[in-house]
């Protein structure tokens, strides 16, 4: 598929060519591009805990050489998304209880400390911010669940943004793969209004230039997947590590 857009230096066309069903476009450096796909699959379940997968039959799908496979595979080995066994292939891991509970531990205890500093800096735009995101939340149909988990990220990114806290927001977004499968697995049954309500109250609590108030309630916030996770483990054993 060939799109035709506008330079902005000039205003002279440039052609870009995109593989719109397999999401790796040219002109973009591909190695990132395979890695975030496939973290995307195995996140959103897609790729199964057990699945074989090779650099062969990634490359050839994405049709991209193996290289940047290579590179993200080690990347997704790393953050414990896939097993790569020698002679024997490499594997999509089972999601570890281990990694969902440590991930929650340390995004609480650096989300908390983001929320007080914005309440007790009481930033009329950062909360018009906020409030737009929630809106947008409140419009994502029932059937979409990976919509409203999208606009969810950008709500927790954009407070450790206006916070100044971004490295530490790259610090979450580096180890939660296994807490975000877990959101996926719950995202069919949890109902999005009320966490677009969780966020809404987290915004008002900043509003008000509260920070205890505004910690309570990310806090709570954040403490969900501690009830959808037994939840989850009942509905899908196979998707979870049986040492857990």
């Amino acid at each position: 598929m060939v799109v035709c857009c506008v330079d902005s230096c000039g205003g002279r066309q440039v052609l870009k060519r995109k593989n719109k069903a397999k999401g790796v476009e040219q002109g973009k450096t591909v190695g990132p591009q395979v890695y975030e796909i496939l973290k995307q699959r195995i996140v959103q379940g897609e790729l199964v805990p057990g699945r074989r997968i090779s650099e062969a039959e990634i490359s050839q799908k994405l049709e991209v050489s193996r290289q940047p496979v290579r590179e993200a595979f080690l990347k997704l080995r790393d953050e414990g998304l896939v097993e790569i066994r020698p002679q024997r292939g490499t594997v999509v891991t089972k999601i570890s209880v281990d990694a969902v509970n440590d991930a929650r531990f340390i995004r609480e205890a650096i989300e908390a400390d983001i929320i007080r500093l914005l309440a007790e800096q009481g930033d009329p735009a950062v909360v018009e911010s906020l409030r737009e995101l929630v809106l947008l939340q409140r419009k994502v149909p029932e059937n979409e669940p990976e919509k409203f988990i999208e606009l969810d990220e950008r709500f927790h990114r954009t407070m450790a943004e206006a916070a100044g806290k971004l490295k530490a927001w790259g610090v979450i977004a580096n180890m939660k793969a296994h807490l975000d499968r877990v959101r996926y697995l719950s995202s069919t049954e949890k109902p999005m209004q009320r966490l677009a309500d969780q966020h809404e109250a987290v915004v008002e609590a900043i509003a008000s230039a509260d920070p205890g108030r505004a910690e309570k309630a990310i806090r709570g916030h954040l403490r969900e997947v501690l009830i959808d996770l037994p939840k989850v483990m009942s509905a899908k054993p196979e998707m979870f590590e049986e040492n857990d």
